[in-house]
């Protein structure tokens, strides 16, 4: 009787990437209807991966959240950031969990749903930071207005908004489960959404690496004019400059080195190309999600004074901020 059982009962607990030809990770259909499936190791460190996202940004969610005096735009858009990274460590967690535990289609797309929600809401975060950064030094003078903070609104119904749409689409009938031949790497979604996914990454990050570019001249022509005023030796003035570069070169060659590989491999790869091959470029692609509080929160003086209040009581909830701007951060 068991070569009479569809097919399709035993897909949805092959894992999130599975690959048919020639695929290690891949189980048998017999195998598996009979006996539990079997852990694998990629999708342990996912879940691991995720427990420690989730961890991370629901403290700089919460934070943020109840701090009256996180209310400027900057900190909006690291909580946007923070949020949409705690809503991928929270989906990375559920897919281990419906998977392994409750297996089923229609929570599988779901669950991809809510990742690519996620990790596109977390990558457009961190262009509308970036956007934040330059025009905070382009336009020095006029970036405290009420200017900014409606641009900061528009920004973020932009980006929750376009990437809430770019998770629907797997649950509204744009995924590959009647035609498997249409699968991308990244099982249920097809290849064709998945290659818009990785476009779209690309130009994010092309923007953001302009941007950059500016905000490195800005930063040392601003150097300059300051070591020119007061006098300032030569050497001050390189240091200074080096070390705003080396913060720049940081952020973004984390950023980089996180989701370039798999965003190639995206478009490159195929759904009969091992799964092994996905798991090791989304594996540092999630770690960008970790790597995000500690750049884009954890530095920030403010929100130390807050943790260390509530860790020790170290600092009075009654001390005034100062005033930052985000290229400050």
């Amino acid at each position: 009787m068991m070569e009479e059982e569809p097919p399709n009962s035993s897909e949805g607990q092959q894992g999130w990437f599975t690959a048919r030809n020639g695929s290690d990770t891949s189980l048998d259909l017999e195998t598996t209807v009979v006996q539990p499936l079997a852990l694998n190791p990629w999708d342990v460190a996912l879940c691991i991966s995720g427990t420690i996202i989730a961890c991370e940004n629901a403290i700089v969610v919460v934070v943020i959240f109840y701090t009256p005096a996180f209310r400027a735009p900057m900190f909006l858009l690291i909580g946007s950031l923070a949020t949409a990274d705690l809503l991928a460590g929270l989906g990375l967690i559920l897919h281990f969990a419906f998977v392994y535990f409750i297996p089923s289609e229609a929570v599988s797309l779901l669950t991809v749903g809510l990742l690519v929600t996620s990790f596109t809401a977390s990558v457009s975060s961190l262009l509308t930071i970036t956007i934040d950064r330059y025009l905070s030094l382009y336009n020095a003078l006029t970036y405290y207005s009420e200017r900014t903070v409606t641009r900061t609104y528009i920004m973020l119904i932009l980006t929750w908004g376009a990437s809430i749409c770019y998770g629907l689409l797997p649950t509204v009938g744009w995924n590959c489960l009647k035609e498997p031949s249409t699968c991308s790497i990244v099982k249920p979604l097809t290849k064709n959404h998945l290659i818009i996914l990785s476009v779209s990454f690309f130009m994010v990050f092309a923007v953001m690496l302009q941007l950059y570019v500016q905000i490195c001249k800005i930063v040392c022509r601003h150097a300059h004019q300051i070591a020119v005023q007061r006098h300032f030796l030569a050497s001050s003035h390189y240091v200074t400059t080096r070390k705003g570069i080396a913060t720049l070169a940081v952020i973004l060659g984390t950023f980089a080195s996180c989701w370039l590989p798999f965003a190639v491999y995206c478009l490159l790869g195929d759904y009969s190309y091992p799964a092994l091959y996905t798991y090791v470029t989304l594996l540092p692609a999630t770690y960008n999600s970790m790597i995000n509080p500690v750049i884009y929160a954890f530095r920030n003086q403010e929100i130390q004074k807050v943790l260390w209040t509530v860790c020790c009581g170290c600092f009075s909830s009654t001390m005034p901020f100062r005033s930052r701007s985000p290229s400050d951060v």
